[in-house]
């Protein structure tokens, strides 16, 4: 059509004057700049995150959580690089007495088509004696000097909620399944936050607070038993110092809280993903 308009500038004699030669080339230059200002353009808008100052009406929990996944790494981008992996860190305990319990972990694991079918051995190292606990096929044992034991029930129930209650279960609440609703939106200690209910086919529920800023997960929240019995424990697992790895978003500190008293620290010292796991690992010793 641009094309047309500038013929029809065109002097009677089918030469342009100076005025129409502009006009020509000002055409011209918009038909071959359009292109790039739209691409410029979709390229802007769809890098925006979401505004603090947004009705959250104007979003859905969907849109909300898609956006998440987007931002830690894409959902093919972390099927991909995931996919088996090695870290390295430290976990500190806080115990109800007042002393502390320091231990380095490794922690390595292959990622299943859900998390359910996830594999994961984490050996840790205390000053007194060195364990493994070992996931794979929705079952949890412990393995000493290369025999198996069962875990303590509180060691036990740590590992699971770790597993159950995490970033990695929100960014693949498709593929187990897992139902989100979006409570709404709340502002705590000057932060702009979304916050997201997601429930599992166990019926266990996470509250995750994100970021309406940068959409990242800065704490979430459940309820498990007392491994001691009586009422529930309310836990609140807070996320610091994230940092891209191998184009994924990944936070290097964790904290979580047991009733408001913190109960344990764990600080990530390396991370590799794509780093091939012999499946020996997660075998049962006495299968």
């Amino acid at each position: 059509m641009l094309q047309f308009a500038v013929l029809a500038v065109a002097s009677p004699n089918g030469h342009l004057s100076g005025d129409n030669l502009i006009l020509r080339r000002y055409f011209l230059l918009r038909l071959f700049l359009a292109p790039f200002l739209l691409v410029a353009l979709c390229s802007t808008l769809f890098a925006i995150p979401v505004k603090a100052s947004d009705d959250p009406k104007k979003f859905t929990v969907d849109q909300i959580v898609e956006s998440v996944i987007l931002i830690y790494g894409t959902r093919p981008g972390l099927e991909q690089v995931r996919r088996y992996g090695i870290e390295r860190g430290k976990i500190t305990r806080f115990l109800p007495e007042g002393t502390t319990e320091e231990a380095s972990y490794e922690r390595r694991f292959v990622r299943g088509e859900n998390p359910d079918k996830d594999k994961i051995r984490i050996d840790q190292k205390l000053p007194t004696m060195e364990y493994s606990l070992v996931y794979g096929e929705g079952k949890l044992w412990g393995v000493i000097n290369g025999a198996m034991f069962t875990p303590r029930q509180d060691a036990a129930e740590n590992f699971l909620s770790q597993h159950h209650h995490s970033i990695d279960a929100l960014l693949r609440y498709k593929e187990s399944g897992s139902t989100i609703t979006l409570i709404g939106k709340e502002q705590q200690k000057g932060l702009d936050l979304y916050v997201v209910d997601l429930v599992d086919t166990e019926k266990r529920k996470t509250r995750y607070y994100i970021s309406s800023r940068s959409l990242r997960v800065l704490w979430l929240e459940y309820e498990a038993p007392s491994v001691t019995g009586g009422s529930q424990v309310k836990f609140t697992k807070k996320f610091f110092d994230y940092r891209s790895v191998q184009q994924t978003l990944v936070p290097y500190r964790t904290v979580l809280l047991e009733d408001g008293r913190q109960s344990q620290e764990l600080h990530i010292l390396t991370l590799t993903y794509g780093a091939k796991v012999d499946d020996a690992v997660f075998k049962n010793p006495q299968a």
